[in-house]
């Protein structure tokens, strides 16, 4: 299955200030072709890059005063095998975090999913957030955690993946916050899921019902949003005048009819079987 996923960036940027983007397919993705470009007028910035334990990549770098245009365009082969995780991760991710206050919601967690373990939970607590949570554009900020979430039941992406998080890691169950290009999302944007570690293997859980899990290309991945934010700066103001975001399954062979609706099938949200335990490479 091969994915063309691209995000265009226009900064205002109000003084000199350090940025970071997280914004290219994280190691080890098979990518085919790739291009990230920093450009202001003339100017060419080139990024340093950091890739944590994860693989997600961080491209950093000090820009000056004025529009910062940035084009990232790649192209994904397939999967690969996901990276072993290590004992520390996993503790790391049993853990409450900033928007994932698993500790807060533990009695509700303990009460509801009382006697659910493995894939019974995982699919108990997808099936919970996707039913319970309405999908609210705008509405939700930037600050809304996981309990903010469940006293309201709304939010967008990153608010169904921080309540799915803290509620398996208040059940003892690893879980971890993943942002990706997600093919047939609508409204396009990047998108965000969660994960669950369940006998050596990460399981993607999009309680959104808004992506096929099969199509998703991995940008970042932490313990919730505040690790894998596509953009953060230092030292400045930042403005963001336009960003624009797509993700497209591509057809082996766009003279074959098979392969054209394979490709399609690949990126509905509707063909997607949440009761499957699909890895998110």
């Amino acid at each position: 299955m091969q994915r063309i996923v691209t995000a265009e960036l226009d900064l205002d940027l109000g003084a000199s200030v350090d940025l970071i983007f997280q914004i290219a397919a994280a190691q080890p993705a098979p990518v085919l072709r790739e291009e990230l470009t920093f450009t202001q007028g003339d100017r060419v910035y080139t990024p340093t890059e950091i890739v944590d334990q994860s693989g997600s990549r961080l491209h950093g770098l000090h820009a000056e005063a004025g529009l910062l245009e940035v084009r990232y365009e790649a192209l994904i082969e397939g999967h690969v095998a996901q990276r072993a995780t290590s004992d520390l991760e996993a503790i790391t991710y049993l853990r409450p975090s900033r928007y994932c206050q698993s500790d807060e919601v533990f009695s509700q967690a303990r009460r509801q999913f009382r006697g659910l373990s493995g894939m019974d939970l995982i699919i108990a607590v997808s099936e919970f957030v996707a039913t319970s949570t309405t999908y609210t554009p705008g509405l939700s900020q930037g600050t809304d955690s996981a309990v903010t979430t469940l006293m309201t039941g709304q939010g967008v992406c990153r608010d169904y993946a921080h309540v799915v998080i803290a509620l398996l890691r208040a059940m003892d169950m690893p879980a971890r916050y993943a942002a990706c290009y997600a093919p047939g999302l609508r409204p396009m944007d990047f998108h965000a899921v969660a994960e669950a570690y369940l006998d050596g293997s990460w399981y993607v859980i999009d309680a959104t019902r808004l992506s096929n899990r099969r199509s998703l290309v991995r940008i970042a991945t932490g313990r919730d949003a505040a690790d894998c934010a596509f953009l953060s700066y230092h030292g400045g103001f930042v403005g963001l005048e336009r960003m624009h975001v797509d993700a497209v399954v591509v057809p082996s062979d766009a003279a074959d009819f098979d392969a054209v609706d394979a490709a399609a099938a690949a990126s509905d949200p509707a063909l997607d079987d949440f009761a499957d335990l699909i890895q998110l490479a």
